[in-house]
């Protein structure tokens, strides 16, 4: 029979190995996760329109300005950057500069970014715990809420979580064969995630010295010498751009945004670094306005700092559901692995991640200053690696009674964890808790008693579907639900939760809140604008203000029409969205100007900005408490001819200046202008023509 499917002389092709076959198959699931992925987040992603309106109009800045790029410049014409290191935003740049200036162009990188970082979490827990750990890590870190809003969002975080990746990849291929490169790699790897976002990256770093410490093959001089070396490569990693930027003539770049003396030193070790740890945040957001800083230590706005901070409403439903069981199962497996040899690569994983775990949640729940939900998509990795690894770990040795009885204990504290997250918004797929009660007690007594091997899929499945099936749900409504503004959070709604911002801005009443519905600008009156290329206006959530129950905003219309909180002439926290009136009136002649406008803040510029793609200056950078530019400076632009309007409205820049002057740059810039310039109102915007001063 054979022969007569063979050519004459020709020997029949050898069949396929099995093993060969079963390798092929093992890469479907992935595929299918990484696929899966890559639709959802890229699905409906220009629904967030300009997303975090202060980063699109520094994309739109730098994909025409290469200055404006490599210094992360809020406006073309580079008078002051962002208040961050400017690497997160490049990967966007070039994307608009290749497609255009549209959300999707935008964003489209940042789901990438996610799309990769599930990938390179796979790849890590799979090469050491095998494909179903690294499918269930995978999965985990895919369907973890505020990852799934963040890989579609434009704040630094997606850039962030690849790079701690990346260095976490690199660090466990060399505890495999303790080469130099990798060990290197891991440091360079973190100097580029600081500058993504400064010291946040750091979070991760005793983590990977300690691993390595423990378990790199070397001897342990060799080791020490190693870390050394790879602590070089951080600061190569980073340093070629502070070292850039700090020899670049002050005349001949932007201003620092966040800092007080024009210095990325100062920004990193204060506001960005050192700042969030105490609560002394100079130039901060300061109660809105002037720069003083915010309380310390008592809670409010950020929350109360302290070991729950993590499971308080804000936070709970965006990074909470699994990690006391991820705590669970570090233990377990580390104990499972204690005895072995000290180069062991699970053990060896195990403390990687459970240090990132531990670590970075200890920071986020004990730091007194700034801190918002979404910073903890810098805690889903972890969270996903322990649970992959650890899970898969539990599974092979759970004929040994403590290691069932350790995962009943990780079951029965997932779902009460699920069951308290979505007790707190119970419109909310009302039926879920109860599916997730009745699955959690189903599953913890399958994993407790001793069932037949063929019935192991089965209890699998029931404990991974009372797990995910919560943050499943979470992840989907964050999808499906379009975000802006500069605080954007997963999920539904939730009754306690603090802070402006969240996924309908005012559904987080502030401070201390009970759920406020609105806040001004979150209102249903009023005409709403679009931006260019269909987008939604910046006002679309207003930001949530409310001590109330139910308050509702005032006019602004859905898409932030004029008067609005978010709307009009924009604030600190949502950018102005200008009629197509005002555009008109700015674009007019706008060419013949440096900036077509200045106004106080860089929300307040950004939508005036992404409107008419051009340079509007934000004076006193994110929330106008930045000495930048000085009033003799902008009396100076002003007199050459270089700034046509300025922009009135209902910013917040005012009060003290952030390094203690009596009166913040802004707000003398606003006198200033009010005293020797006309004004005209267009469509609930007032413009001041610097052009044309007043007569006397």
């Amino acid at each position: 029979m054979t022969a007569t499917l063979t050519e004459p002389g020709l020997a029949p092709p050898p069949a396929e190995p099995p093993a060969a076959r079963t390798g092929r198959r093992e890469y479907l699931a992935p595929a299918a996760l990484l696929i899966g992925t890559a639709i959802a987040y890229i699905w409906n992603l220009s629904a967030n329109g300009w997303a975090n309106s202060f980063y699109a109009a520094a994309v739109q800045a730098g994909s025409v300005s290469w200055k404006a790029m490599f210094f992360g410049s809020s406006d073309a014409a580079n008078s002051i950057t962002v208040d961050k290191t400017p690497l997160s935003l490049w990967p966007m740049e070039i994307s608009v500069r290749i497609f255009g200036l549209h959300s999707w162009s935008m964003l489209l990188p940042q789901a990438l970014l996610g799309v990769a970082s599930v990938a390179l979490l796979w790849a890590i827990v799979r090469r050491t715990f095998g494909a179903s750990a690294g499918l269930l890590a995978g999965l985990v870190l895919a369907l973890t809420p505020i990852a799934a809003v963040m890989f579609r969002f434009n704040n630094p975080d997606a850039m962030l979580v690849f790079l701690m990746l990346a260095a976490a990849w690199a660090m466990t291929r060399a505890v495999a064969d303790g080469r130099w490169r990798w060990v290197l790699l891991t440091g360079a790897f973190i100097g580029l995630g600081f500058l993504a976002k400064q010291l946040q990256v750091l979070l991760v770093v005793p983590a990977l010295a300690l691993t390595y410490l423990i378990a790199g093959p070397p001897e342990l001089g060799k080791r020490i010498a190693q870390l050394f070396g790879a602590a070089a490569a951080m600061v190569a990693g980073a340093g070629w751009w502070v070292l850039l930027a700090e020899l670049w003539p002050a005349s001949d770049r932007p201003y620092f945004g966040g800092s007080q003396h024009n210095s990325i030193i100062e920004l990193t070790l204060g506001y960005n670094g050192l700042g969030r740890l105490d609560g002394n945040e100079r130039g901060s957001v300061g109660g809105f306005g002037g720069g003083d800083q915010l309380p310390t230590g008592g809670g409010g706005m950020w929350g109360t700092p302290g070991i729950g901070r993590l499971f308080e409403p804000a936070q709970a439903g965006q990074i909470a559901w699994l990690i006391p069981a991820a705590l669970v199962l570090l233990v377990a497996g580390i104990a499972l692995r204690g005895k072995l040899t000290r180069t062991d690569p699970e053990r060896a994983t195990l403390i990687l991640f459970g240090g990132w775990l531990v670590g970075t949640g200890l920071v986020f729940s004990l730091m007194k200053g700034i801190f918002h939900p979404y910073y903890t998509v810098a805690l889903a990795p972890a969270v996903a690696a322990v649970i992959g690894a650890g899970s898969v770990l539990a599974w092979r040795h759970r004929d040994r009674l403590w290691v069932r009885l350790a995962a009943v204990l990780a079951m029965g504290l997932t779902a009460t964890t699920a069951w308290i997250i979505l007790s707190r918004s119970t419109s909310f797929v009302p039926w879920l808790r109860w599916v997730v009660l009745v699955g959690g007690i189903v599953a913890t007594v399958l994993l407790l008693i001793r069932l037949p091997r063929n019935a192991g899929p089965v209890v699998a499945a029931a404990a991974v579907l009372v797990g995910l099936v919560g943050p499943t749900a979470y992840a989907v409504d964050g999808i499906a639900t379009a975000h802006q503004g500069p605080m954007p959070s997963g999920g539904p709604a939730v009754r306690g939760a603090w802070g402006p911002g969240g996924p309908r801005g005012g559904d987080h009443g502030m401070p201390n809140g009970r759920t406020g519905n609105g806040g001004p600008g979150n209102g249903n009156a009023g005409p709403g604008n679009g931006m260019p290329g269909g987008q939604p206006g910046g006002g679309q959530h207003g930001m949530g203000m409310n001590h109330g129950d139910t308050a509702t905003g005032g006019p602004g219309g859905t898409e932030g029409g004029p008067g609005g909180f978010g709307g009009g002439a924009g604030n600190m926290m949502m950018a102005s969205n200008p009629s197509d009136k005002v555009t008109a009136l700015l674009k007019a002649d706008g060419s013949e100007y440096t900036w077509v406008a200045a106004t106080v803040s860089s929300n307040s510029a950004a939508g005036f900005q992404l409107a008419t793609q051009l340079p509007v200056m934000p004076i006193g950078g994110f929330n106008g408490s930045d000495p930048s530019p000085s009033l003799p400076q902008f009396q100076e632009y002003v007199q050459v001819g270089r700034i046509h309007y300025f922009i009135s409205g209902n910013q917040m820049g005012g009060g003290r200046g952030g390094n203690g002057d009596n009166q913040s740059q802004s707000s003398q810039i606003t006198a200033w202008v009010k005293e020797h310039f006309n004004s005209q109102e267009v469509d609930g915007i007032t413009l001041y023509d610097l052009t044309a001063p007043k007569t006397t």
